[in-house]
């Protein structure tokens, strides 16, 4: 068992990072193994050219491709993002479209659960954001207690807010929980739900 979690910070060790850590050692006490995915500062917007859908590829993202790739053996997601002008990272907003625009079907029916690190305010906004990834890919979104926050200005500050990090490490055993009991229900041959086909409307038709 597997969780990839994804740090869309540019800074590779700030305090998104520092809350994805503390997510990974729970996710590690609980038996799953992690890996902690720096998407890095070079991530293009999606142009919407449509490529991806005939070569389930980004033409303008290596970096989406090779998180796809890991994405296929993974077992659930945590996907981390500080807050810049109430909203997610630049960053992180282009590899969250290019990376469920080319490939939503490698997501659908697995866990997954956002992470928003901010100095004030604009976390839940953010955090509304990610969200909608998920469940437009038929993702299990996993809760905490309270929602995925924590806060923190200089790197190793979110630290110290003991509620933050009380809500990733419950987040790590709530998904641990959820990874097992779809492994047990595997063992059982409980089947999973058909995508039947998908009725599209357009406002203007």
């Amino acid at each position: 068992m597997k969780v990839i979690l994804v740090n869309g910070s540019p800074r590779p060790q700030g305090n998104t990072y520092i809350s994805l850590q503390e997510v990974a050692k729970q996710f590690n006490e609980e038996g799953i193994e992690t890996e902690i995915f720096q998407i890095g500062t070079d991530i293009n917007p999606c142009r919407s050219c449509n490529s991806c859908h005939k070569t389930k590829k980004c033409a303008f993202n290596p970096k989406v491709n090779e998180f796809v790739e890991k994405a296929k053996e993974a077992d659930g997601f945590i996907f981390g993002s500080p807050v810049y002008y109430a909203s997610l990272a630049s960053g992180m907003k282009c590899f969250m479209d290019t990376t469920f625009y080319s490939n939503s079907e490698v997501f659908a029916l697995k866990p997954a659960a956002s992470v928003i690190v901010a100095r004030r305010a604009g976390t839940t906004s953010a955090f509304d954001e990610m969200n909608k990834y998920f469940t437009i890919s038929r993702m299990f979104v996993v809760s905490s207690r309270y929602w995925n926050n924590a806060f923190g200005t200089q790197p190793g500050e979110v630290s110290q807010d003991e509620e933050g990090m009380y809500n990733m490490r419950l987040l790590a055993k709530n998904m641990a929980y959820l990874i097992k009991c779809q492994k047990a229900g595997e063992q059982l041959g409980i089947e999973k739900p058909d995508l039947k086909e998908r009725k599209i409307t357009n406002f203007i038709r």
